[in-house]
């Protein structure tokens, strides 16, 4: 898989671009602020739609224009074919081989991508919701099934909790519509939680052996799911399901006294262990950055194995925060494999024959050249 053309117009600082890539290693360089991490963005967004450093689409629109359009042509088992977004004030438009997707689930998929950036090294000693948006972000590109279950639950859990305030507020209410919500929340929390289950299974398959082989065989990784409920990885939707069902009833009343919904997907965590040692709590900075490039790695394994191709593979200026031997480790697994972008402001010090044999964009105030 990878992606042949881009074309950019009132993105960012980008009036307008057109842009033809090779599919192997394409290396973007230029200052900060010149529009190398923009173009590695508008990559990312033609796979998911939103953009991984602003939940503000207007933020994407050219200053004084009135829309954004990205566009793309990706190939993917031995076919071509044409992405677009168009992001305006009306609201964002999504479409696949010319045709408009109604459903993000219709649309998320198409084009798979893997984005390595320095907020990412926070993967292991960030907050949770930096892991859970890594979760449904993967399992999105995997199962676009997912997409649909995981905007329906944040729909529900945001009238719930609108309801519980109101019942915080007036304890005498009826609770028939909390209760309503409750069942309805349940059906897809218990969709998320078993499908994270089964994703992390595989994650853990692909990430031990490659953080192994970068820790030179001193470290093992284990990976677990820590959720707001007493279940474990092997159980199935109906049991999960029946487990969160009794725990909303035993917590009732503390989420009405609280006026928020205290367990679910939305509250899960996933937790990292080297040599069976919390790395968010006692790890290193060298092993929680060994850490979260083999998960990254492992990523790239994942979506192979799911989907039968590599995906695109987009490091943004994180090579520079890597050491040698990892950066070397990186760009040996990658090589002759997945098409790679590699956004950087100098490629001075960066030894190695993968990017030797690179295809150079030079970035300057929203104009690049080759």
């Amino acid at each position: 898989m990878h992606i042949q053309q881009l074309q950019l117009k009132n993105y960012r600082n980008y009036e307008s671009l057109d842009i033809t890539f090779d599919h192997t290693i394409n290396v973007i360089i230029g200052e900060n602020a010149q529009g190398k991490t923009n173009l590695m963005e508008a990559i990312y967004l033609l796979a998911f739609t939103k953009s991984h450093r602003t939940p503000r689409e207007k933020e994407l629109v050219k200053w004084e224009e009135e829309y954004a359009k990205i566009e793309g042509r990706v190939s993917k088992r031995n076919q071509s074919f044409p992405l677009e977004i168009v992001i305006s004030a009306k609201g964002k438009k999504a479409k696949l081989n010319r045709i408009e997707q109604k459903r993000l689930s219709d649309y998320i998929g198409a084009f798979n991508v893997v984005m390595f950036a320095p907020e990412d090294l926070t993967l292991v000693k960030g907050a949770p919701q930096i892991r859970r948006r890594f979760m449904d972000m993967e399992l999105g590109q995997i199962q676009p099934r997912y997409i649909y279950h995981l905007g329906q639950y944040q729909k529900i859990l945001k009238q719930r909790n609108h309801v519980l305030k109101q019942l915080q507020r007036q304890s005498n209410q009826d609770r028939t519509i909390l209760h309503v919500l409750t069942d309805q929340l349940i059906e897809h929390a218990a969709t998320l939680l078993e499908r994270r289950f089964v994703f992390l299974n595989l994650l853990r398959k692909w990430a031990q052996p490659i953080h192994y082989g970068i820790s030179r065989n001193l470290e093992t990784l284990d990976i677990t799911y820590s959720p707001t409920i007493e279940v474990s990885e092997e159980a199935k939707k109906g049991k999960i399901a029946d487990i969160y069902s009794r725990k909303f009833i035993d917590i009732e009343e503390k989420e009405i006294d609280r006026g928020t919904t205290l367990i679910g997907p939305h509250r899960d965590d996933l937790l990292f262990y080297v040599n069976d040692k919390d790395v968010q709590i006692y790890g290193s900075q060298g092993q929680q950055r060994t850490t979260a490039l083999s998960v990254k790695l492992a990523e790239i394994e994942l979506i192979y194995n799911e989907v039968g191709e590599y995906p695109v593979l987009l490091l943004d200026d994180v090579l520079s925060e890597l050491d040698d031997y990892r950066q070397s480790h990186l760009l040996q697994t990658i090589h002759g494999k997945v098409q790679t972008f590699v956004s950087t402001t100098s490629v001075d010090g960066i030894q190695h024959e993968t990017l030797n044999q690179a295809t150079i964009f030079r970035v300057k105030d929203g104009k690049v050249e080759t």
